[in-house]
């Protein structure tokens, strides 16, 4: 009976030890967690509505990169949330001025009248809608559209050859481009890289007024962005972006489900004063064979 009392005592000290070491251990990771938090080292998730969030324009996200103005020319560059639907960010100072000097000088010569893409022939047409003059830089023309080209890839995460060449548009007093979608509603289009996902449009040059880029089909408060005041009336008709020299809009035409985004509308308002110069990357889902 005694040697009975024993064994069962010795279980019970077993058992009371294991405990104790349990909670040794569990109470060192705790100190341990505390501490990378408070040393910032660690940081907790937090949770947010993300549905109520989505369409606030009233504060922006703000991402500052760490790369050196010294390393490309660039002033300091961020990007910015502007939309998420359509899904639209904007990259400040993702040019140079010497770059956007640069693709304006290479496109002069040779600036014709604007046109749009003929859905059912898939020929270039003249149309009313687009009043700019515009010309294309072949994709890899030279060291520095290729420059430009793997910035736009690294930005987009989307491959180079998926892009189509450059696009250099100049739009005078009045000139215009009625709200449209890049995407295509027709098969002929999408033979050469499948449909357009993303466009990716750089702003060459100041507009003291007007030729803002404008989402009349966004969701959002649109008067709340910080820049309301300066729009024009065009501009107040949807959520839109003030051309600024170097800055690029980035906005997908197409969901990550592959759907086409109708939200993706989009146009460029008149310029009332100055003049605007921009040029456009269209970005395929499949390689775009040039």
């Amino acid at each position: 009976m005694a040697r009975s009392n024993s064994r069962y005592s010795r279980m019970q000290n077993k058992k009371l030890s294991t405990c104790t070491l349990a909670f040794a251990l569990l109470l060192t990771l705790s100190l341990v967690l505390l501490m990378l938090l408070s040393l910032g080292i660690l940081s907790l998730p937090t949770t947010s509505d993300a549905s109520s969030k989505a369409n606030d324009l009233s504060s922006f996200m703000r991402k500052t990169s760490d790369r050196s103005a010294e390393i490309d020319g660039r002033e300091d560059h961020w990007t910015e949330i502007i939309s998420w639907e359509p899904r639209a960010f904007i990259y400040h100072n993702f040019l140079s001025k010497d770059e956007c000097e640069y693709l304006i000088n290479l496109a002069k010569p040779h600036m014709e009248k604007s046109t749009v893409v003929d859905s059912a022939t898939g020929q270039s047409k003249d149309s009313r809608v687009r009043t700019s003059s515009g010309t294309f830089l072949k994709r890899g023309r030279d060291k520095i559209i290729r420059n430009i080209e793997k910035r736009i890839s690294d930005f987009t995460f989307l491959p180079v050859e998926h892009g189509e060449g450059l696009q250099i548009l100049h739009y005078e007093v009045g000139q215009k481009y009625e709200p449209h979608f890049d995407y295509f509603n027709d098969e002929f289009n999408t033979r050469n890289g499948g449909q357009r996902i993303a466009t990716i449009l750089m702003y060459l040059s100041d507009v003291e007024e007007g030729g803002e880029t404008v989402f009349p089909a966004a969701k959002g408060n649109f008067s709340s962005v910080p820049w309301w005041n300066e729009l024009s009336e065009c501009g107040k008709k949807g959520l839109s972006v003030k051309p600024k020299m170097g800055d690029a809009l980035l906005f997908w035409s197409m969901w990550p489900d592959a759907t086409l985004d109708p939200s993706s509308l989009h146009g460029g308002c008149p310029v009332i004063k100055g003049n605007k110069w921009s040029s456009t990357k269209w970005i395929r889902v499949d390689e775009y064979k040039v």
